[in-house]
């Protein structure tokens, strides 16, 4: 008698690939020294653990990750975070954007990004790729996915998320039959006539028990599954975009499924939707929970310290690892790793990023000489609604606050993004500055 046929998990014949987006400009000036997805999350994370922790959760170890803007801090983040062993055949890899004898330009979109690496991955065997992108915080088991996209036979599966009527003008918005196959796609529709033929009907709210009033419709999450050779075959072609070019034009000539989600998810690609994404985690019953250890989020291990807290008034806060706060008020604010906040200052709805380093008192000195604060928030500074960048030198006796001043507005010393203020990353405010 034959030995049984043994398959493959579906997650061995998986290889993942996260975009890494372009110059990011919707996150700028966080994006102005480092790539989107290295951008600080949460204290103590980065925004490509997002999508790198449900891939390992997932059971999904093989890993690329595509770039091309200022990609030194994403690349040491990487390599300090996610090395696997010998055994598991799993790898983090990153393919940064570069000139070859075929090619000498940038990646133009998102499936000009994935056909420029294209030789790379067939260097794998897999039968499914995964493409997800770096900006957005949710959490997911792809396994159920790919299950999905195996049961139904489709060749290229696209997760959607139920979004209500004044958000679906902002998405590429699916259309979908009794069997989840998508029948029509608009890209980020604008008039009310289309917008009323794309809602979700009432039958198909309840087969996915979809729930929450009002109009509901199927919005895109930029999370696709597709067939290896159906990969080849759609980007054998001059198209750059995967939303915007290949999903359109796969929809009417290959199965193209839907994979209904309905956990939370947000795409945290401006400064108003991260500063709102982090601010809620500061929440008592936050959106996103980074205390389920069942499905952890993972990220580099820095062995510092508990944070130390002499004598603060602390209410709605995540305070990281290694932090030393002295008779501050802080409210409703993410106080990021080794975060040195002086005697008597004040944060309401604060995200500081924290800092790379603690400052010898060498350094302390020759920048005291120097007329330039030591590393951190100064006391008796005021700050509201504002990001503060890492190794920020925030003086004494200083008020930051965006109130009164436009929605958006650069200057020499801070900028002002959708109505927040933000001190970029190594920024001086001197001594008793009042913005």
């Amino acid at each position: 008698m034959p030995p049984p046929k043994i398959i493959p998990d579906v997650s061995q014949r998986t290889l993942s690939i996260i975009m890494g987006g372009g110059q990011g400009t919707r996150l700028f000036p966080l994006t102005r020294e480092r790539a989107k997805p290295a951008v600080p999350l949460a204290g103590k994370y980065r925004l490509v653990d997002i999508p790198l922790s449900n891939c390992i959760n997932s059971g999904l170890k093989r890993v690329y990750l595509l770039t091309q803007f200022n990609s030194a801090s994403l690349h040491r983040h990487l390599s300090q975070s996610y090395t696997f062993d010998h055994f598991s055949g799993g790898f983090v890899g990153i393919l940064a954007a570069e000139q070859t004898f075929s090619s000498s330009s940038w990646y133009q979109g998102t499936a000009d990004a994935v056909r420029k690496n294209i030789l790379h991955f067939l260097n794998h065997s897999f039968d499914y790729a995964l493409i997800l992108s770096g900006d957005q915080l949710y959490r997911m088991d792809f396994r159920e996915v790919l299950a999905q996209h195996e049961a139904s036979k489709a060749d290229v599966t696209i997760a959607t998320i139920p979004v209500p009527r004044e958000a679906a003008n902002s998405l590429g918005i699916m259309q979908i039959d009794s069997e989840n196959r998508i029948v029509r796609f608009v890209e980020k529709p604008k008039e009310p006539e289309v917008l009323d033929t794309l809602k979700i009907s009432p039958e198909m709210m309840k087969r996915h028990a979809i729930e929450g009033g009002g109009e509901q419709y199927l919005a895109s999450m930029g999370i696709y599954v597709f067939n290896r050779e159906v990969l080849l075959r759609l980007l054998d072609n001059d198209l750059t975009d995967f939303g915007k070019h290949i999903i359109p034009n796969a929809i009417g000539n290959q199965r193209v499924f839907s994979y209904v989600f309905q956990g939370y998810w947000e795409d945290i690609g401006t400064i108003a939707s991260f500063f709102e994404a982090n601010l809620d985690i500061s929440s008592e019953l936050p959106k996103f929970n980074f205390f389920d250890m069942v499905r952890p989020i993972f990220t580099r291990p820095r062995f510092l310290p508990g944070s130390k807290i002499n004598g603060a008034q602390i209410d709605h806060a995540v305070v990281s690892d290694g932090c030393i706060i002295t008779r501050a008020q802080i409210a409703h604010a993410v106080i990021g790793v080794r975060s040195l906040i002086g005697e008597g200052a004040s944060l309401n709805r604060v995200v500081v990023m924290g800092n790379d380093y603690y400052e010898s008192a060498e350094s302390i000195t020759q920048n005291t000489e120097a007329g330039r604060p030591p590393v951190g928030i100064g006391p008796g500074t005021r700050i509201e609604n504002a990001i503060i960048d890492k190794n920020a030198r925030i003086g004494a006796n200083c008020v930051l606050s965006p109130k009164g001043k436009p929605e958006n507005l650069d200057h020499a010393l801070y900028h002002i993004r959708d109505g927040v203020l933000v001190v970029p990353k190594n920024g001086v405010i001197l001594d008793g500055t009042v913005v």
